[in-house]
């Protein structure tokens, strides 16, 4: 099943950080289809700027290229995903995260997140 990385999974992965799982680590490497999306590019270049995400650096100037280069795929946000995240209730209140959540909703894609409050949603969420 094509696979979601969260912002965690794409920052720890980018820096083959132990933080990643095993199991995600190894589904990334045999899934042939993993997107990343568009609002992780959005949280992750916002954190940088504002000194919170000093270790992306080496990235964060040309996802795109670096999004290629590992062969995932971008995945746009659409006016469908920006309404199934404004209209989710539930534990997940930061935006970046409702949208992953929407995201993977639509698309029908299995979420690689350590975030366990999104069991709470109907989605797969691998770790």
């Amino acid at each position: 099943m094509a696979l979601l990385l969260d912002t965690h999974a794409v920052i720890w992965w980018s820096a083959d950080a132990p933080e990643l799982s095993a199991r995600a680590d190894q589904a990334i490497r045999v899934e042939p289809l993993v997107y990343v999306s568009a609002a992780s590019v959005f949280e992750i270049t916002t954190k940088h700027r504002l000194g919170k995400l000093p270790q992306v650096k080496r990235i964060v100037d040309d996802l795109s290229s670096f999004i290629a280069e590992e062969g995932f795929r971008e995945l746009p946000v659409s006016v469908q995903h920006a309404q199934v995240a404004g209209s989710l209730s539930g534990p997940s209140r930061d935006p970046f995260d409702r949208l992953l959540i929407a995201q993977a909703m639509v698309e029908n894609l299995q979420l690689v997140s350590i975030e366990q409050p999104f069991d709470a949603y109907p989605i797969r969420r691998l770790w």
